[in-house]
């Protein structure tokens, strides 16, 4: 509930100011209607109060907790507990502290007669709109239950998968971090021992090992300046990337990079067939079902295709007429998507595709990752190599001239 301050006019005219809680401020102003005729001023009023900010509440809620707690809901709705019940039931059992938060915030607003799907859209900023729009089209349609059955499936589907593909990019970028540590250990503290011990012979040092040195010096002296340039140029990727522009530049070149595009190319197809699939389920127009997937699918370029999308199925078009010229969703899934229409099986069509393509995103994250790990070898192998060259030549050098 949300605090306006207000003046008002008086059916005698006078004037008359306070304050009113209200759910929105239509709500607001319809309370302070059945009291003064005329509304004339209404202002939200400022908390004094500091909000307390838990350090350990997780920045967005997981695609694992929203399956536990779609499945929460259709549970006990089943059971024919009331929703402003089912809702603080869930609020206490749930150790998301963020889902918590939410919940409890929509637990008050729920038992003063305003719908889930409200409450969630205005207390839970960082639920996905998937989940919110899902639970509207439920109230709506009367088909509660089966909106959370659907979402917990959705989300389950797509934690697992996500889950997949981080362990299998685990372990080549630990073996890199390492890497990483261990040569700029190698290069600041080793060699510059072994270049103190071999300038004291005072032979002349082959040109491998004058570049090895020159590059330890640089790192030596410089590693302040190196760190600093890195941490520049990393936020500033980082604050480019948060802009629409950046996003939507990085996601071509994720969706065109070599290796790793086919894995791009499956997650993506996988993420928009799923999520109109359940969207379709929960009984959304194919506009709204596009809308809201542009919004929520994570490549920006393929958002875009979506968004282009709507106005042309607003139009008249079919949604295979609408995505048949996008450039960065598989044949397969337009193709597919064509048939499911012309046998009235859409909805089926997509969940089926994007069990295959989530895959399919599996299969490609499996052969990205037997190409990268070849390509981590070569390249440590040719730095390792390098530095052995570099130092042992000169060894070689001189223990054959103590020879002769």
């Amino acid at each position: 509930m949300i605090s306006y301050k207000y003046r008002a006019k008086a059916a005698d005219g006078s004037a008359v100011t306070g304050v009113v809680e209200a759910y929105d401020e239509y709500e607001a102003v319809a309370s302070i209607r059945q009291k003064y005729p005329v509304v004339e001023s209404l202002k939200p009023v400022r908390s004094n109060r500091r909000v307390n900010i838990d350090i350990n509440e997780p920045m967005w809620v997981s695609d694992k907790t929203l399956a536990l707690t779609a499945n929460q809901f259709y549970i006990m709705l089943r059971a024919g507990i009331t929703m402003s019940r089912v809702i603080e039931l869930i609020a206490e059992q749930t150790t998301d502290k963020l889902m918590k938060r939410i919940l409890t915030a929509c637990a008050s607003d729920v038992a003063s007669g305003y719908s889930l799907s409200g409450s969630l859209e205005k207390n839970g900023k960082k639920i996905p709109a998937v989940f919110i729009e899902t639970v509207r089209a439920g109230e709506e349609s009367g088909t509660l239950e089966n909106s959370f059955r659907s979402l917990e499936d959705y989300y389950n589907r797509s934690y697992k998968t996500k889950k997949k593909v981080k362990s299998a990019m685990t372990y080549p970028i630990l073996v890199v971090i390492i890497a990483i540590i261990v040569i700029a250990i190698v290069m600041v503290v080793l060699v510059p021992t072994m270049t103190e011990t071999l300038q004291g012979f005072g032979t002349e040092l082959p040109v491998v090992t004058k570049i090895l040195i020159g590059i330890s010096n640089f790192f030596a002296s410089y590693w302040y300046i190196l760190l600093i340039v890195v941490g520049v140029v990393g936020i500033g990727l980082y604050v480019y990337g948060r802009t629409e522009n950046g996003k939507l530049v990085y996601s071509k070149i994720k969706m065109n990079m070599p290796v790793i595009k086919n894995v791009n190319r499956m997650n993506a197809a996988a993420q928009v067939a799923n999520t109109m699939a359940t969207l379709l389920a929960a009984g959304l127009p194919i506009s709204r079902i596009l809308d809201i997937t542009s919004r929520i699918v994570d490549s920006k370029c393929v958002g875009e295709e979506l968004n282009k999308a709507v106005a042309k199925v607003e139009s008249g078009h079919s949604l295979y007429e609408a995505l048949r010229d996008s450039v960065y969703l598989p044949d397969m899934l337009k193709e597919m998507i064509k048939v499911g229409e012309s046998s009235g099986s859409l909805e089926d069509t997509l969940a089926t595709m994007g069990l295959y393509f989530n895959e399919e995103a599996n299969a490609a994250s499996a052969a990205a990752l037997a190409m990268i790990e070849p390509m981590i070898t070569i390249i440590l192998g040719l730095v390792v190599g390098f530095i052995v060259i570099a130092i042992y030549i000169p060894m070689f050098q001189m223990s054959a001239g103590t020879r002769y």
